[in-house]
């Protein structure tokens, strides 16, 4: 009984190490590191229960040690991800938002202007269609076609 002792500190002591490692490799990566503060806690965690049970069952705590002091340096990374974007957020709320909405409104001027090619292939029958028209043109094509009142090879002939 007392081997399974032994041996649950390093097991725990392993868990710990692996979970840091991930921790730390998430960490590192921009915006995605805030991510990392909760395995951090996680490997914390097992790393301390790890440490408690080799202290009881004097088996080896070398491993449970350096995967606490992984998940340490990990979590406190992801934490300073967590104050830099903060910072940034308090002093440029206005202009962040200056830039989402010209981000938004390009995309949907591009979306709104943009020029769609279809061909479609069935053996020797080849079907093309192409449109270069603005958004208005494009919704009343759509609606006559629709309400019967214009014939679908009129509209590929348009062009």
């Amino acid at each position: 009984m007392e081997e399974v002792n032994k041996n649950s500190g390093q097991t725990l002591g392993i868990a710990a190490l692996i979970t840091a490692i991930i921790t730390f490799v998430i960490a590192v990566i921009p915006c995605i590191g805030l991510v990392a503060i909760i395995p951090g806690i996680i490997a914390i965690v097992l790393a301390s229960v790890g440490l408690s049970q080799a202290n009881r069952a004097d088996s080896p705590r070398g491993v449970a040690i350096a995967g606490l002091v992984i998940a340490i340096v990990a979590s406190i990374m992801s934490l300073s991800q967590y104050m830099v974007i903060g910072k940034f957020a308090d002093k440029f709320p206005d202009q962040i938002e200056q830039i989402v909405r010209d981000v938004q409104r390009n995309v949907v001027d591009e979306i709104e202007n943009a020029s769609v090619s279809i061909k479609v292939e069935n053996g020797d029958e080849v079907v093309e269609i192409n449109v270069d028209q603005n958004r208005n043109d494009k919704v009343k094509t759509l609606e006559e076609l629709e309400e019967g009142l214009i014939e679908p090879d009129d509209t590929l002939n348009a062009d």
